[in-house]
């Protein structure tokens, strides 16, 4: 029991960052809350500038919140699973090396309480006294971890504002490692240096190429996810500029996103499952982001999405069909004081 307690609890955490990577979106909770920027009927090119990166610039500070709801049909039982987490990262700039931004994320905080079959662990960083719990280990080791990241910034470039270099892997993962050893040759192949980079993209990914809205004013950009045994996330972010008023531009959000299972059927895994091969795919994703030109930062955002569908696991020899029905709001906003020191 302990063993699958584990098991589980690493395939949380991976969902987890998963989100912090690919659902970067969030809202404000300013007096501005709920206001779209004003229409305006400017004709001219807009830019989207990310400055927030620059060498010059100081650390600032992002707040990402998930809710998700997830609803599994097996053998004809239902298993409900509701999970509310929320990262507190800072960002710091560093001087430019090699013609790319760098910049160095660190986690300084984060919340989780995941209830499953009426049964609820919950984490604070931020609270002096933790209850123990079969995840503890596993959130403890996400605080303080810090990455360097490296940003293509020629704009001429096809691979401008994609993530060139991360830093920092092996020892994130001998992090998480600590608290179950068997654990680290599935991190590995799991939070490989691709899935890193497309994990971090979204952060800033809303900046059109070359910097400058389109003239139709609609740009888009895709992700790949290789999560190796867990499967693949393909994922097309739409984006389409609709305003501009107070310095700040206003950006509708559509996605796609289709999961496919492992190549190998799953057979090179550490897992105690396999996954055979799946049907699953997101619907109604849609959410707006709210661009400060000034600071040159996503300011606010939202995200909303449904993911449908069905998986085919081999548990112990047996093969089980799994339908999921998942439901995720995503909700991130920038500051520029540490969150956590309140």
């Amino acid at each position: 029991m302990m063993n699958a307690r584990r098991w589980c609890g690493a395939l949380l955490l991976v969902g987890s960052l998963v989100t912090v990577g690919v659902s970067a979106y969030g809202q404000d909770k300013s007096k501005d809350k709920g206001k779209e920027p004003a229409k305006t009927t400017d004709t001219g090119a807009v830019k989207l500038v990310l400055k927030a990166f620059e060498p010059k610039g100081k650390t600032f500070y992002q707040e990402m919140t998930t809710k998700t709801k997830q609803l599994l049909k097996v053998m004809q039982m239902e298993v409900n699973q509701d999970q509310d987490q929320t990262f507190w990262i800072s960002w710091t700039p560093q001087d430019k090396k090699d013609g790319n931004l760098v910049v160095k994320p660190k986690i300084i905080g984060l919340k989780m309480k995941i209830e499953i079959g009426g049964n609820t662990i919950a984490y604070d960083s931020t609270a002096k006294e933790q209850p123990a719990n079969p995840l503890t280990d596993f959130f403890k080791a996400l605080k303080d971890t810090e990455f360097t990241v490296y940003i293509n910034d020629d704009a001429k470039s096809d691979k401008y504002m994609t993530v060139v270099k991360v830093e920092g892997r092996e020892g994130f993962i001998a992090k998480l490692a600590q608290a179950n050893m068997q654990l680290e040759p599935l991190l590995k192949r799991i939070l490989s240096e691709d899935s890193l980079k497309v994990m971090a993209e979204p952060a800033f990914g809303v900046v059109p190429p070359k910097g400058e809205v389109p003239a139709d004013k609609k740009w888009s950009r895709e992700g790949k996810l290789d999560m190796g045994p867990i499967g693949t996330y393909d994922t097309t972010y739409n984006y389409n500029y609709k305003s501009q008023a107070d310095g700040i531009a206003g950006i509708d959000v559509t996605t796609n996103l289709k999961y496919s299972a492992p190549k190998d059927g799953g057979m090179k895994t550490d897992l105690p499952f396999k996954i055979q091969k799946a049907d699953l795919a997101s619907k109604e994703g849609k959410g707006i982001v709210h661009f400060d030109l000034e600071k040159g930062r996503v300011k606010d955002s939202k995200m909303e999405s449904k993911l449908e569908g069905k998986l085919t696991i081999e548990i112990g020899g047996m093969t089980t069909e799994v339908e999921l029905t998942q439901t995720q709001t995503a909700e991130l906003k920038s500051m520029d004081t540490d969150p956590t020191k309140k």
